[in-house]
């Protein structure tokens, strides 16, 4: 397999999810807005805004190529070579709810090429409840570890640490939500082919829409008040505390000339942020907050 065939394979993975996604809202209506990189490539983003049960969301897809900026190599953790290209291609969303009560979810899958030979598969998908409800947590786990199962024992235990550390706020010392899995650097090493890898990111991105179609079905009309709302704001202020700071792809594709607008439209249309906001004992927004940590065992 080349990588023409994978980004065609990814590209129609998002149309794919597009679909699904219209389908369990029932409203909204994805807009197509494409546009080209000025150092070689581009891509396709599709946003869908004003639906009736996702407030902003995004579903994006890039191929792009050229010469790959130190920075970047650096962060990369590759040797920094003069002249070397790189060739990236993938998808990347992120769905902003209406409801408090139907969480945030994100994923993305994609392929990393350099010239000289190297290549790599990565990406993560993860959920960010506004409250965390046990029940939705442990089977969105139970989900993904099925799908890891499928391909190898070890990728459900190692993703999902690795998840529990990349999905973290270091600066307020929590989880960005309930985790799910995050790889990268995925190769042939440890005795898989390339197809191997690439079946396995296939099965994760092939899971994205009816997994969060679950979740829209099952919350979209459980009762909430202003309360849960202005929750919402504070949590949606630290997903986007979260990608500001922290989040690579955010960095790669500033780095890397992206566009800025299909960069960040993982933001939400409106967050808030409370001086040294403390919930009140023994609400849900503290069982929410006491959940936001490292190790939390979602599958008995």
């Amino acid at each position: 397999m080349n990588r023409e065939e994978i980004q065609h394979w990814f590209s129609g993975l998002q149309s794919d999810i597009c679909e699904q996604l219209e389908e369990a809202d029932g409203l909204g209506k994805f807009i197509n807005d494409e546009w080209q990189r000025p150092g070689g490539g581009g891509g396709l983003s599709k946003v869908l805004t004003h639906g009736k049960i996702i407030e902003k969301g995004g579903v994006n897809f890039s191929a792009v190529w050229g010469k790959a900026p130190a920075p970047v190599l650096q962060a990369l953790k590759v040797e920094v070579t003069s002249g070397v290209e790189f060739f990236a291609t993938g998808i990347s969303i992120v769905l902003h709810p209406y409801s408090p009560m139907v969480p945030i979810i994100h994923m993305n899958t994609r392929y990393f090429e350099l010239s000289d030979g190297t290549y790599w598969f990565g990406g993560g998908i993860d959920l960010t409840p506004h409250y965390i409800n046990q029940e939705d947590a442990s089977y969105f786990h139970r989900q993904l570890k099925n799908i890891c199962d499928k391909h190898h024992a070890s990728y459900y235990p190692e993703f999902k640490k690795w998840a529990d550390d990349y999905f973290f706020l270091k600066h307020r010392n929590e989880t960005r939500g309930v985790g799910g899995i995050f790889f990268d650097y995925l190769n042939e090493k440890d005795g898989f082919t390339k197809q191997a890898r690439f079946d396995f990111v296939k099965d994760v991105g092939r899971a994205f829409a009816p997994l969060y179609a679950y979740y829209m079905k099952k919350n979209q009309s459980l009762p909430f008040t202003e309360k849960e709302k202005q929750w919402q704001y504070l949590r949606r202020g630290r997903y986007v505390e979260f990608n500001l700071v922290w989040d690579r792809g955010t960095k790669f594709g500033l780095e890397t000339d992206g566009r800025t607008e299909s960069i960040l439209m993982s933001l939400p249309p409106q967050a808030g942020w409370e001086y040294d906001h403390k919930p009140a004992a023994g609400s849900n927004e503290e069982k929410t907050l006491s959940l936001l940590k490292k190790g939390i065992k979602w599958v008995k």
